[in-house]
């Protein structure tokens, strides 16, 4: 018998009938193991390949996930993304990208093309230009979904972030320690809830510790890299700060590029510090004292908790997961 080798041939070769050979392949435990390794052994033989869109059709499952992001080229993101792709391959299944450029008009039409069945359920971390909690709240009763790093609040869903609260705290306390009195903060994500938390344990920990937040020292983030650097070196001239707070990892090099200008020595004029996952962070001159979130982690926790919705596994399980993010003091504070 020649020509294509489909379950009805094996089941004609073996004697035996086509259900018989379709749960023995699917490892059904209805089936004895000698049957089993009967219709394996076979197969093998004949080189059949199971058609995986016909069996997904009938399962209802794509055996695929999407992994909505703002970015691939940015370290966190890269790392979370082999975070899950770990995960997936432990359960077979295949991981679509998406990058939205952070535009929101974008990342709601790639979600919208993926109610239709395309995939079983969607990773998403949300775009920072405008806040959208309302689109989601709806979305998440539409489509198995788990957010992580950045996400919305209120949502009904599995949630794994970073202490960034605490983390931004404690790493304001440490240029405070380092007899900084004059701390500027690059603000990044401002419209997002990750955002407004780092900003936040900033001006709780200078409060705490008897010095003001003014809006003078802080530099909003703008997508024009040329406009950063022009901001930090204008803040330098009006303000002389002691210290920069860095909340996003696009500061680092206008910052650095700033002081290299206006011939500041870091940390003796100023010190530095930035939320980063770049291994390059060591490497720069001086090296960078950095926030450093467990980007790997985040994405590895963020699928398991997206193989619990699909599996109905999980249920009444804490849906807001938070992990901790480490300061790791180098040069660039006196560290």
């Amino acid at each position: 018998m020649s020509g294509e080798v489909n379950i009805k041939r094996l089941a004609q070769e073996l004697n035996i009938s086509i259900a018989t050979v379709s749960k023995a392949l699917n490892d059904s435990y209805e089936i004895s193991l000698k049957t089993k390794n009967r219709v394996w052994t076979l197969a093998k033989e004949l080189n059949y390949t199971p058609n995986p869109a016909a069996s997904n059709l009938r399962s209802n499952k794509t055996k695929t996930i999407a992994v909505i992001i703002p970015c691939v080229a940015n370290n966190f993101f890269s790392l979370a993304i082999k975070g899950i792709e770990e995960i997936a391959r432990q359960y077979g299944y295949h991981v679509l990208i998406y990058q939205t450029h952070e535009d929101t008009e974008m990342e709601m039409s790639f979600t919208n093309s993926l109610l239709n069945g395309r995939v079983d359920g969607i990773l998403t971390s949300v775009s920072s230009n405008e806040y959208n909690n309302e689109y989601y709240k709806n979305l998440v009763n539409k489509i198995p979904m788990v957010f992580f790093d950045r996400v919305y609040e209120e949502l009904d869903t599995f949630k794994v972030t970073t202490d960034d609260y605490q983390i931004s705290f404690t790493a304001t306390e440490h240029l405070i320690e380092q007899g900084c009195t004059k701390i500027a903060y690059l603000y990044g994500l401002e419209k997002l809830p990750a955002g407004r938390a780092r900003f936040l344990g900033y001006c709780d920990a200078l409060q705490a510790h008897g010095l003001l937040a003014a809006e003078d020292l802080v530099v909003h983030y703008s997508e024009d890299e040329a406009s950063n650097l022009q901001n930090i070196k204008t803040l330098f001239q009006e303000q002389a700060p002691d210290a920069l707070f860095s909340s996003i990892e696009e500061f680092i090099i206008p910052a650095y590029s700033a002081c290299q200008e206006l011939q500041l020595q870091i940390p003796k004029d100023v010190k530095i510090l930035s939320f980063c996952n770049m291994s390059s962070a060591k490497l720069l001159n001086p090296s960078l004292t950095t926030i450093t979130q467990p980007a790997f982690e985040i994405g590895n926790e963020a699928a398991k908790c997206l193989f619990k919705v699909l599996n109905k596994r999980g249920i009444g399980d804490d849906k807001d997961i938070v992990l901790q993010s480490t300061l790791i003091k180098r040069a660039s504070t006196g560290g």
